[in-house]
């Protein structure tokens, strides 16, 4: 993911997260991390890319409700993080830990 010089981060960044599986990779490698507010802001990247307001309508959520869940001191439910990721084309999965395999 290397963004070109004469294209901004932000916009270089809204554009690569359209791409489902550049989304996908993003948030499991935030994911990795294992910081919640860490993947609050990867999710706020995912759905600001997509439109916010066209990720509420999608998620069929409220606009207000949808800043407030991902803002930076946002605490989304688990049924609106479902819900974003289902608005983008994604959906949560469950792995096992690499140490408990």
């Amino acid at each position: 993911m290397n963004a070109p010089r004469d294209v901004s981060y932000d916009d270089w960044l809204n554009a690569t997260l359209k791409n489902p599986q550049e989304a996908a990779a993003y948030i499991e490698a935030v994911m990795e991390l294992d910081e919640p507010a860490t993947l609050l802001v990867a999710l706020r990247h995912v759905a600001k890319a997509h439109g916010m307001a066209e990720v509420a309508r999608r998620a069929d959520v409220g606009d207000k409700t949808l800043f407030k869940a991902l803002s930076e001191s946002g605490n989304p439910t688990l049924d609106t993080v479902h819900k974003v990721l289902h608005a983008v084309g994604l959906r949560l999965s469950v792995v096992p830990l690499a140490e408990h395999a």
